[in-house]
């Protein structure tokens, strides 16, 4: 048996512990501290690492504590916990797929409406581009009316001038012809013999 021997040093202040193998053990629990036989009933052998029954008592009455506290209030709390954990997830969850949905049909609103707007706006562009053709056709239209009009007057302009230059032409080739006939003859020929030849002659020169 081992037998545990201190001895301190009064000079250093050292503790020392010494195990000593002894053949007999002191019983300190009996009366006058008798001595017994190392490995005898009295004093039988002991395992340093062997655990006494009020260790294992107590020991096992902790477990049997912490497990029932943990399985009566540790345990519900957790799950609790976890429980609400999962229904906050969830619920995050659905609020993130009610959003994602809320978007999209913003999107496909907005698509649509945008899709409106284009053709609202294609539509008034062809409308004010028919306008524009109409009014530019009028426009063309009337000028062309102001212009064949005004080529109108022009030409009445000029025909009666070539006709007022005609008469006088013819006038004055009828004076001439009088004369010239009016000396070579002796007499004055008719005026409206001569103003007949003269309307004839410049009929042909027209006509040619």
């Amino acid at each position: 048996m081992l037998t545990a021997v201190v001895t301190t040093s009064h000079s250093a202040g050292n503790l020392q512990v010494i195990l000593l193998e002894a053949d007999t053990c002191e019983r300190t629990d009996l009366e006058g501290n008798p001595e017994f036989t190392t490995g005898s009933a009295e004093c039988p052998e002991l395992n340093p690492i062997a655990p006494e029954m009020k260790e294992v008592i107590w020991g096992g009455g902790a477990f049997i504590v912490l497990l029932v506290v943990l399985r009566v209030w540790l345990f519900p709390k957790v799950r609790e916990g976890m429980a609400a954990r999962y229904d906050s997830i969830q619920s995050d969850r659905e609020s993130a797929e009610t959003l994602t949905a809320a978007a999209r049909a913003d999107v496909a609103e907005f698509e649509a409406r945008l899709a409106s707007v284009r053709s609202e706006a294609q539509e008034r562009t062809e409308a004010a581009r028919a306008t524009l053709e109409a009014e530019r056709t009028e426009a063309i239209g009337e000028a062309n009316a102001r212009i064949a009009e005004k080529r109108a007057a022009a030409a009445a302009e000029v025909e009666a001038a070539r006709q007022a230059a005609m008469g006088d032409v013819e006038s004055a080739v009828t004076d001439v012809v009088s004369r010239a006939t009016e000396i070579a003859v002796g007499d004055a020929p008719s005026p409206d013999a001569v103003r007949s030849a003269v309307q004839g002659a410049m009929n042909t020169g027209v006509s040619s």
